[in-house]
């Protein structure tokens, strides 16, 4: 039952990171662009699909909270902050996203939410998965860090690591449900994205040998980890060779495998730990019966129907999308 639970986090996070980051990174890049078509086409190109994807976020955190709640408190209790201002970026791009069409004047104001809560919740999430990987400051299970324990210079770097890989993968969707303008303009920044998002990797990959982080240990440990990165370098190959050959599918399913090599080569490294080299998956576990009762409502039911609803809503908003004289 423990591993069943694992399971469906784990899951339910890669779905989080691969849906909602897309349409993150459509909010990002919304912000570079003062065209009103524009900025309407991609707009249109998440509106049927982003209240849901932001929903797996809340799948991951009802699990957290039910199955591991030794690892809901220890997380809280260090990124209170940052998870605030993440779900006030969310909120506020959420809110941005219908109040921009109720107004003509203030226009603007919603536009710059829109982006800039987009760029928050992103920046605050690679922070929080950065300063994961550095290590908390936990003694007997508990948190020690105080208010800011969180916050470092890998933190910070790593923040600004997921805003590019969000940014390249909104590009890629833009890529795949765009025509016209925003399409050129999406394939003109892929290789741009591209390039920072590969110096973001070696900078992490050379600060982690510096100051020697105890992941870097799991990679000597187990060499089998290599074939993550692997699989991402045949991503990254076969994904440029679309971007050169505008095959428009294709992009945004090497980069979202990209992803998924990279949320693989970080469980991996970090099993057994749910929170690194601190708190073990069997400690953080909660009782059987607990385990057990939630599955009867999240693991039988919940999860099973966003899965479908996800499918579902794919499926129904598949294809291009094409200019309406209406709200989205």
């Amino acid at each position: 039952m423990v591993m069943f639970w694992v399971a469906i986090l784990a899951v339910s996070l890669l779905l989080y990171v691969l849906l909602d980051g897309f349409d993150l990174g459509v909010g990002i890049l919304f912000g570079r662009t003062g065209d009103e078509a524009r900025r309407h086409a991609m707009l249109s190109a998440v509106a049927p699909i982003w209240d849901g994807n932001e929903t797996w976020l809340v799948v991951a955190g009802v699990i957290l909270w039910g199955a591991f709640p030794a690892v809901y408190a220890t997380l809280f209790s260090a990124f209170y902050l940052p998870l605030l201002l993440m779900l006030a970026g969310l909120i506020l791009r959420g809110v941005a996203f219908e109040y921009r069409y109720k107004t003509e004047r203030m226009r603007w104001i919603w536009d710059a939410s829109f982006a800039g809560g987009s760029l928050v919740a992103a920046f605050m999430q690679g922070m929080t998965v950065g300063a994961l990987v550095e290590g908390l400051p936990i003694t007997n299970g508990q948190y020690t860090g105080g208010e800011f324990g969180w916050f470092s210079a890998f933190a910070v770097l790593c923040g600004i690591g997921l805003c590019l890989g969000y940014s390249l993968l909104g590009a890629c969707w833009l890529v795949r449900k765009c025509e016209g303008d925003v399409r050129e303009e999406a394939y003109r920044l892929i290789p741009y994205l591209s390039a920072g998002l590969l110096a973001f990797l070696v900078i992490v990959f050379v600060y982690a040998l510096a100051e020697n982080l105890r992941v870097m240990h799991r990679w000597l440990e187990r060499p089998y980890l290599f074939f993550f990165p692997a699989i991402g370098v045949i991503a990254a190959l076969v994904a440029a060779e679309s971007v050169r050959s505008r095959r428009d599918e294709v992009p945004y399913h090497m980069v979202a495998l990209i992803f998924a090599a990279a949320f693989g080569t970080l469980a991996i490294s970090f099993w057994p730990y749910m929170i690194p080299f601190s708190i073990t998956i069997e400690e953080a576990a909660a009782p059987h019966s607990s385990l057990a009762f939630m599955f009867w409502g999240e693991g039988l039911f919940v999860f099973p129907l966003m899965l479908i609803y996800t499918v579902i809503s794919y499926t129904v908003f598949r294809g291009k999308v094409r200019p309406t004289a209406g709200h989205y």
